[in-house]
């Protein structure tokens, strides 16, 4: 592990002189984007394809999360609301047996998946998507969310079925592992099913080390500077430093692995959330005569046009968008985390998964909607993060510098997750091996430098075309499944009411 953070201190430093010098040269920034802009461009044109629908452009992928959300609903006959009471006894260990096979508990695969959604996109995205689609968007995001349970549900069964169980104890599992075994041994679509595999895990590494990566680190930086003095701060020009720190952070967590980042997680998600949510409570009370007016105005601007853009269908797409950008339920990178949990019942862990869209989009995401709209701050020209940050300041004034450190531990915690979703692709891809793993590791942390340093629009723009185009093959993978995973749902509950399965606490 040291001589991984040295070589990673080392490249910095240099990196940092060299990027000075760009800098005054010209700037590698702009010569970065001159190169990539061409490539990315035609890539994000197609991953994110929009149509206009009542003079708003919605964008097909959007639609393809959230069908498939609504299918998952309908199949599996609302299996996030009938099973709720269950994943929650599941969290608490009241099946866990420690015999069983796989690297963290239930808790900590679902803290870990946590840590990869909630994020800057909970704090910035949701005022970008209310200031957008007006308050009847929190609405339809909610909505979004509740439909994203099941597919969270379904995809976190199957990589917890066809997961690799290594002779180390350690598990490789997620998309690219049922797309292969599942569509062969299910579907006699072997050829069908590598290549979809194939595609998810580049796709994966690409997000993972974009929007996972250096899009964490850039906003993490950005609003360390803005809290800091602006540009009269310490940090302005330092962006390789901060990067540098969060890369030692970042390594020494995940050079552990699953096990390492999910005692941390574990740890971490509950205490930042936590935060986030009691001061969202504090300004929700002080206002507590505006929460009836407040949700007036969500179902109000939900059904009655009185969205910013677009009406109704403005606030149905800024809501639908920001709940899929969110939980990223269908995109199939939880099942990457979830497949690591000590269960020798993959159904569990698939009830366990359903509470990430809950807490993710319907508690967090809905908290911030809630605070915005009772502010007052919606009213302002103000959006993004400045726009969250000056409604909790209407009441607690210090919150901002809050805000700044949540931002930092929200980027933090993204990237230990991040790092895992794309350790496992390229272990898929290359081979399992101590070697393969702590160079994909080294390039990780490398990456944040490097994001921390640079204004990289069109790499982000690629990056989230990546994490996005990873919901196109898991999801036929999950049409194509879903007859698999009633299966096993039904030899589940036939455990349970037989009391095969019982209760250990």
């Amino acid at each position: 592990m040291h001589s991984l953070l040295t070589r990673i201190i080392a490249i910095a430093v240099l990196f940092g002189f060299s990027s000075q010098a760009f800098a005054q040269s010209g700037g590698l920034d702009e010569a970065i984007s001159r190169v990539f802009e061409p490539i990315a461009t035609p890539i994000v044109n197609v991953i994110f394809y929009s149509v206009p629908i009542g003079g708003v452009q919605f964008p097909l992928i959007v639609g393809w999360l959230v069908i498939c959300g609504l299918v998952a609903t309908l199949f599996f006959k609302f299996v996030q609301f009938r099973g709720f009471k269950h994943a929650i006894d599941l969290v608490r260990g009241c099946y866990s047996k420690p015999g069983d096979a796989g690297e963290v508990s239930h808790f900590q695969a679902l803290t870990t998946a946590l840590s990869g959604t909630v994020g800057l996109g909970n704090i910035a995205g949701v005022a970008v998507a209310v200031s957008i689609g007006g308050a009847g968007a929190t609405f339809w995001m909610i909505l979004a969310g509740l439909l994203g349970m099941a597919s969270k549900f379904t995809e976190c069964i199957l990589g917890q079925k066809y997961r690799n169980e290594l002779p180390d104890g350690r598990v490789s599992g997620g998309p690219m592992y049922y797309l292969e075994r599942g569509l062969r041994e299910e579907r006699n679509l072997g050829g069908l099913g590598k290549f979809f595999a194939t595609v998810f895990a580049i796709c994966c590494i690409g997000g993972a080390l974009g929007g996972g990566n250096m899009f964490q680190a850039n906003q993490a930086y950005s609003q360390i500077v803005n809290v800091t003095g602006g540009a009269e701060s310490f940090w302005v020009g330092k962006g390789w430093l901060f990067g540098l720190i969060m890369a030692v952070v970042v390594g020494s967590v995940i050079i552990g692995g699953i096990k390492s980042i999910g005692r941390v997680t574990e740890k971490l998600i509950p205490t930042m959330a936590g935060l986030y949510f009691i001061a969202g409570l504090v300004i929700i009370a002080v206002n507590i005569d505006m929460v009836g007016w407040a949700f007036g105005e969500i179902f109000r601007g939900a059904f009655t046009g009185e969205g910013v853009v677009g009406g109704v269908l403005g606030a149905l797409i800024q809501g639908f968008r920001r709940a899929a950008f969110s939980n990223e339920a269908g995109i199939g990178s939880a099942a990457i985390a979830h497949s690591a949990a000590r269960t020798s019942e993959p159904v569990s862990e698939g009830f366990v998964a359903l509470l990430e869209p809950f807490i993710d989009t319907v508690v967090i995401c809905t908290m911030t909607a809630l605070v915005i709209i009772i502010s007052g701050a919606l009213l302002t020209d103000l959006t993004g993060v400045e726009l969250t940050s000056a409604a909790y300041a209407t009441v607690l004034p210090w919150f901002p510098i809050v805000l700044a450190i949540a931002v930092v531990l929200f980027a933090l915690s993204t990237m230990f997750a991040w790092s895992y979703y794309g350790l496992k692709s390229w272990t898929y891809l290359v081979g399992e091996g101590k070697a393969k793993e702590n160079a994909y590791n080294f390039v990780f942390c490398l990456f944040i430098i490097i994001g921390a340093s640079m204004s990289l629009g069109p790499v982000i723009d690629f990056s989230d075309s990546m994490l996005f185009a990873m919901a196109i093959p898991n999801i036929i993978g999950i049409y194509l499944l879903m007859p698999v995973v009633k299966r096993e749902v039904n030899k589940y509950w036939a455990k349970i009411e037989s009391g095969e399965i019982k209760k250990v606490k």
